[in-house]
């Protein structure tokens, strides 16, 4: 197959390059609107009861609040006050998908009133269930009320609405950021600007790439906003590293024996090959997502992992057509310092700065081994003190009104009106009801109880409110006290809301997480056996990962949970962090760690099958990849951390975590780690039960040799 994709590029390299620019156009064209079509962040777990209990109200016709209208100004307990909210809520009455508007005029209820009685609320709800109408007749009323002194509308309507803007402005402002510095980081690493610039147009491409990807994926099915961030800085990130590896392996080549299919032949049978199963392991960490039903997770998985794989393909296409075109003119453009580097790079392995540093670690293998994994395990010891929250409103920045209605509505007025528990009641008549809203009263940390409200079909809903903030473990407390509750008289009942959710929420992660861990593992140890042909090694690498990954999920909790660096990175801490971050850094840290040592131990298994000793191979093989890795390493971070700067706290969050995911694994696990670890273990890295190894003798995906050089050359070279 590898020698067959040196042949295309060889001898189809131009049509090559014109097919990718018509398909940069087309995806451009196609796929630049890809963030109005994607829908909001997507928590719910169908076979959860909160979920349930939402469906069933709203199929009996009840609609919970979709907009919240803050007027300031407006004291009901005066006539002028009471006139000025009666005119905004005709107004807002008289919209299209308004269903109903409630207010202290509608109820008299102080709830509606804030403390210092010059502020008052609105709810409305809205007719569409549909996500996108939802969102467009919310953004409808914040328009309507934009400009009007003292008005301030938010709900959660407005709020993914606004959230979808804030994404697709986050993620421009982390593109404009990011290219400059790649591209200077590229002329560092590839020491002539021709070869820089081929990491951004790879990158370029997957870029485009992704978003048509996505495009055609709403299409077909619910995908997440966020999904936009992680896929579109995990396509650049990984194309910059495949390229990077490609095109380091073609100048090593082209520098032996000079531009040609020869040439070619040698880059794909060995760094095509282990691109193309680098891709491979990224995309299945990340498909692992798709066994959770939460639309933003599967997501994540989705566009993830067709990412990984489009990101190979264009690698392992494009890539080698473009250079075929160059030849030696890869270097061109090079400063006269940065040829001087290059000259340096072609030195002998023992020469080099990796190889000594390897040399270094291996002369001292206990004491590097146990200082880095102590190291590791410090880093992560914070991790154990963990706290989670949600999404809410509060992720969005200070001067988006649906977070300025959010905190005026927690601040200002009674508590936790904004988040009741909502319980659905079928079945039973209105008897059934009155009941369980009294056996509700009853529960402990209820601070009050609305009359239950007749629905079609026999449905009742009744609201409660807890008398503590809903993701509070006394919140929870009190919700599964409810959820206790006998149904009187053969009725049903569900209990939902936002501490339901949150429950649920967990509850759903913990359910799906061993499926996802397990899909991970088994990946990621059969795919390293395949490259390696040893056990030893794939089972070496999952411990590594797993201490590297304990290490992020440490610094995260010290950054975010802590609140440290909040200065520096310019948020505000909640004392926690979003439930799904651990899984989703677990799936993208664990793909991206596997990746560098799939890197890795391809070149030490090629220099062993070459006949170097057990360390001497390890010696070569950091040399060879080092400087590779670490660039790609640096390079992604700059991809990943340019999410740093957005406003929407756990995008922000993700893109710390994958920057640094990467760093610790370029840095602490490559350099020190793993030399250390293969000096101990020496031939027993190699190991292999004799079934396993006559497996992986028929069926093993080790990198090649060089190959012979072809017959013919190109018939359309440039």
């Amino acid at each position: 197959m590898f020698d067959a994709l040196a042949r295309l590029a060889d001898r189809r390299a131009r049509r090559i390059g014109l097919f990718a620019i018509a398909f940069f156009v087309l995806a451009g064209v196609l796929g630049g609107s890809v963030a109005e079509r994607l829908d909001p962040y997507g928590a719910d777990d169908p076979a959860t009861e909160s979920v349930q209990a939402r469906q069933a109200l709203q199929d009996a016709g009840f609609r919970g609040p979709g907009a919240i209208v803050v007027i300031r100004d407006a004291p009901v307990a005066t006539a002028a006050g009471r006139a000025r909210v009666g005119a905004i809520s005709r107004q807002i009455r008289g919209m299209r998908d308004v269903k109903s508007v409630t207010g202290y005029l509608d109820t008299r209820s102080p709830a509606f009133v804030s403390h210092d009685k010059s502020a008052t609320y609105i709810t409305v709800a809205l007719t569409p269930t549909d996500d996108k109408l939802w969102q467009q007749t919310g953004a409808a009323i914040a328009a309507r009320f934009a400009d009007r002194p003292g008005v301030v509308v938010g709900g959660p309507a407005v709020a993914q609405e606004q959230v979808n803007k804030q994404v697709e402005k986050d993620l421009q402002r982390a593109e404009m950021l990011a290219f400059p510095l790649l591209l200077l980081l590229s002329l560092l690493f590839f020491r002539s600007l021709v070869a820089a610039l081929l990491p951004l147009m790879i990158g370029a491409l997957a870029i485009a790439g992704t978003f048509l990807i996505l495009r055609i994926a709403s299409e077909l099915g619910s995908i997440s906003v966020f999904a936009l961030n992680l896929t579109t800085a995990l396509g650049l990130g990984l194309a910059i590293d495949y390229s990077l590896f490609v095109a380091s392996r073609y100048r090593e080549e082209i520098a032996k024996d000079g531009p040609g299919p020869a040439a070619m032949r040698r880059v794909m049978a060995t760094a095509g090959r282990t691109v193309f199963f680098s891709s491979l392991t990224v995309a299945a960490a990340l498909a692992s997502l798709l066994v959770f039903p939460q639309r933003f997770l599967y997501s994540m998985g989705l566009g993830g992992s067709l990412v990984a794989l489009f990101a190979g393909l264009i690698s392992l296409t494009v890539l080698p057509a473009v250079l075929t075109l160059l030849g030696a003119r890869v270097n061109a453009l090079a400063p006269r310092f940065l040829r001087r580097r290059a000259a340096a790079d072609t030195r002998p392995d023992e020469q080099g700065f990796w190889y000594r540093l390897s040399r270094f670690v291996m002369r001292r293998p206990v004491g590097v081994a146990t200082a880095s994994a102590v190291l590791l395990i410090a880093m992560g010891i914070p991790f154990l003190g963990i706290k989670f929250d949600t999404v809410d409103p509060g992720i969005l920045p200070e001067e988006a009104s649906a977070r300025q209605a959010y905190d005026m509505v927690s601040e200002d007025f009674p508590p936790h009106r904004g988040t009741p528990i909502w319980l659905a009641v079928e079945g039973g008549g209105p008897k059934a009801a009155a009941e369980v809203r009294e056996r509700v009263r009853d529960t402990g940390g209820i601070a009050e109880v609305a009359p239950p409200q007749r629905l079609r079909g026999d449905v009742s809903v009744i609201q409660a409110i807890s008398a503590n903030p809903f993701a509070s473990e006394a919140s929870q407390s009190t919700v599964k006290r409810v959820r206790q509750i006998e149904t009187p008289g053969g009725g049903r009942v569900q209990v939902g809301g936002a501490t339901a959710d949150f429950i649920d929420f967990q509850g759903s992660l913990a359910r799906h997480a061993p499926i996802a861990l397990a899909i991970v593992i088994v990946a990621t140890l059969t795919i390293l056996f395949l490259m390696t042909g040893s056990v030893v090694l794939p089972i070496k690498a999952l411990i590594m990962n797993i201490l590297g990954l304990s290490a992020v999920f440490g610094l995260l909790v010290l950054i975010f949970q802590d609140g440290r660096l909040e200065g520096l990175l310019g948020y505000t801490s909640s004392g926690a962090l979003e439930q799904t971050m651990p899984i989703l850094l677990f799936a993208v840290a664990f793909g991206l760690a596997t990746d560098y040592a799939v890197f890795l131990l391809s070149r030490i298994k090629e220099a062993r099958d070459n006949g170097a000793s057990d360390s001497e191979c390890v010696a070569i093989g950091l040399e060879r990849t080092g400087r590779i890795v670490t660039a790609a390493a640096l390079l992604f971070a700059v991809a990943m951390g340019a999410f740093a700067t957005s406003q929407i706290l756990f995008v922000k969050q993700n893109g710390v975590g994958v920057a640094l995911a990467v760093l610790i694994d370029a840095s602490i696990i490559r350099a020190l780690l793993v030399p250390s670890l293969m000096e101990l273990l020496g031939k027993w890295n190699w190991w292999a039960p004799a079934p396993l190894r006559r497996l992986h003798d028929r069926f093993g995906i080790s990198e090649a040799g060089a190959l012979e050089p072809a017959a013919e050359p190109a018939a359309d070279r440039a």
